[in-house]
């Protein structure tokens, strides 16, 4: 739930970039390329990112001109300055950053000591993109339960040093594309945001042309963490299988040849990164804390252009897009600072924009480390209006709610309460398998092939029961609803062969038994009892919900698990002909669901209670079935 706030203001923002823009053509001065297929990686990379020009506190000799430390004091003076305040004046310091200029001690204190700042509190949150959310939340929360008056939010990066061919050129990793892609991506910078107690302070917006007659209200903050659903996606510090710590070298120079000092990107994961976070917003609309139609102004931070379409196209997909117009983002001008992009993105928006009383930001930040996303919402106020009463947070339902593995743009606005609904049911569900043994296993590198040979012969029979008990349900339609039984038989001769595929895919992992010899484990066979014996009733309407959520994991898990599965399971290609089967052609039998649910719903509105009553159920006993996989021993 987002901590919401009733008495917390930004009264300045400030930043600093370290000296001149660096365009496209003048990156090979700074971090060259070191060889023709790192060439093409670097022309790949920027034609997708959209960055035009950033800024390096190293020189073309690879020096450091200016250290981390003195970028974030840096963007403190420009901050405190503008608001006409001293660094006296303020009793907490909260900096989030991917790493300071030292491992110890934080970087909150390192800041504080290169400013001469006095006594005060401190708090260093390392992290990646989202680090600095964590800082704005500390210091926020320090306001609003008045222990501090005036705080500060930090945040600032410094990666160049890292891609420097002095260093990245000696690794050999030509063709290493993880290592070589966030050399095209990341820049150095730093911001600072100046929070104050509304209750002690009434003063309009500090910016750098002078006062405004508005000041800025922070409404909520609401930062959630997936590390326990997804793999490692962004990391320094572990070799490039992410199973050996820095630390664990015999020597720091044995770490660093062996390439545990590169920081890398699995670009892989990524999508799923997006996905998740706009699952997390549209939680918040589903709860009620934010409204995509009264969004004035949406501050996204994102690494590439590329993503932006992404965004914008799952937003859309939700039924909750909110128009270009309203997008803000600097990412072209001031390249990607990792934590420091939204503080620096959010100085040149107040400083460049004409803000009026009533209008809403809602800030975006997401983190690819080990997928987190974060969002910000801000109010504007005039600078002369009554102190807001306390708002109480919405009511949270008992749900969270993300875009389900359907196509919402296709389906007519009477579908949205379902399918908002049976999203709900789905995040919970993709969560709880993420993490269920199994899964857990396999994001953890300890997946082998007797663990791949044990999960497929337990998942054999229950693939060989799904065109049986969809027949079974055609046959129980009857009226109106005869005219689904095409559709649903249509899927169901799609799926009757599937379960050959899926037991050849075992066969190839070393199984022995006969077909007919493999058994559902319990979670299996409760499943398979439950649509059966639903499938007999009268129009079993409620086996849509089974469909979504079962030809959703083929469509939405399988895809991310697959990569994971060949990079631990030494078994050729042919072992997994089943997984890459279902996550390219479920997202098809996903649309021709939609549109039986849409015959059902013309036909029977009230069906949508029983679709997902089912959908929650099958959800339970699908989850069921993955949790047994690992406790049954079926292998051979």
């Amino acid at each position: 739930m987002p901590t919401r706030f009733n008495h917390v203001y930004i009264e300045s923002a400030g930043s600093f970039l370290p000296g001149a823009p660096i365009a496209n053509a003048e990156m090979d001065a700074y971090i060259a390329p070191l060889n023709r297929i790192s060439s093409r990686i670097k022309a790949r990379i920027l034609a997708e990112n959209g960055i035009q020009s950033r800024h390096y506190a190293i020189d073309t000799e690879g020096r450091t001109t200016i250290s981390h430390a003195q970028m974030a004091a840096a963007a403190v003076r420009d901050c405190l300055g503008q608001a006409g305040a001293n660094i006296a004046d303020v009793s907490l310091l909260s900096m989030g950053s991917s790493g300071g200029d030292a491992l110890m001690p934080g970087f909150a204190n390192m800041v504080q000591g290169e400013m001469g700042a006095p006594p005060m509190g401190t708090l260093s949150s390392q992290g990646v993109c989202a680090a600095g959310v964590t800082a704005i939340l500390h210091a926020a929360q320090g306001i609003e339960l008045g222990a501090h008056q005036k705080a500060l939010a930090v945040a600032a990066e410094m990666p160049s040093r890292m891609f420097k061919r002095s260093r990245f050129g000696p690794r050999g990793y030509q063709s290493d594309f993880d290592a070589h892609f966030l050399r095209w991506m990341l820049s150095d910078g730093a911001g600072a945001l100046l929070l104050v107690d509304g209750r002690k302070s009434t003063q309009g917006l500090h910016t750098p042309t002078g006062r405004a007659k508005v000041r800025l209200k922070l409404n909520w903050v609401h930062q959630q963490s997936f590390a326990g659903d997804y793999p490692v996606c962004m990391q320094l510090g572990l070799s490039e299988d992410r199973s050996t710590s820095f630390l664990d070298y015999p020597s720091a120079s044995e770490a660093e040849a062996a390439g545990a000092l590169s920081l890398r990107q699995d670009i892989r994961l990524l999508p799923h990164l997006f996905d998740v976070c706009i699952h997390e917003y549209l939680k918040l609309v589903d709860q009620g804390w934010v409204q995509s139609s009264e969004i004035d102004h949406f501050l996204c931070h994102y690494s590439s252009e590329k993503f932006m379409p992404v965004v914008a196209d799952l937003l859309a997909k939700a039924g909750l897009t909110i128009p270009p117009e309203r997008w803000y983002n600097n990412l072209r001008t001031r390249g990607n600072t990792g934590a420091a992009s939204i503080f620096i993105m959010l100085a040149e928006f107040i400083a460049t924009r004409t803000l009026k009383p009533g209008e809403k930001i809602l800030c975006f930040i997401p983190k690819s480390g080990r997928i987190s996303a974060a969002y910000m919402l801000l109010e504007v106020e005039a600078a002369d209006a009554p102190a807001s009463p306390a708002k109480p947070a919405p009511v949270v339902q008992a749900a969270p709610t993300i875009p389900a593995p359907h196509d919402p743009q296709k389906a007519p606005p009477t579908l949205q309460p379902l399918l908002t609904a049976l999203a709900s049911i789905w995040h919970g569900y993709r969560s709880d398998v993420w993490r269920s043994p199994v899964i857990h296993k396999l994001v953890a590198g300890q997946f082998g092939v007797v663990d791949y040979r044990n999960w497929t012969a337990q998942w054999v029979p229950q693939v060989r029961q799904g065109s049986q008990w969809m027949r079974k349900a055609v046959a129980s339609l009857s009226g109106p609803f005869a005219e689904l039984g095409a559709l649903i038989e249509t899927h169901a001769s799609d799926e009757q062969d599937d379960f050959h595929i899926l037991y050849s895919d075992y066969q190839a992992a070393g199984g022995t038994f006969a077909l007919d010899d493999l058994q559902r484990n319990p979670g299996g066979e409760a499943l398979n009892s439950y649509l059966h014996a639903l499938a007999a009733t009268e129009n079993p309407l409620g086996l849509l919900g089974a469909i979504y959520i079962i030809e959703g994991t083929g469509q939405r898990i399988v895809p991310a698990l697959l990569p994971l599965l060949r990079q631990q399971v030494k078994l050729p290609p042919s072992a997994f002909r089943f997984l890459e089967y279902h996550g390219a052609n479920d997202a098809h039998h996903l649309a021709r669901w939609l549109a039986a649910v849409e015959i059902t719903l013309a036909l029977d509105p009230r069906a949508a209670d029983a679709i997902l009553q089912t959908a929650r159920h099958t959800a339970q006993l699908y989850l069921m079935q993955f949790e047994h996989i690992a406790q049954t021993s079926h292998s051979q």
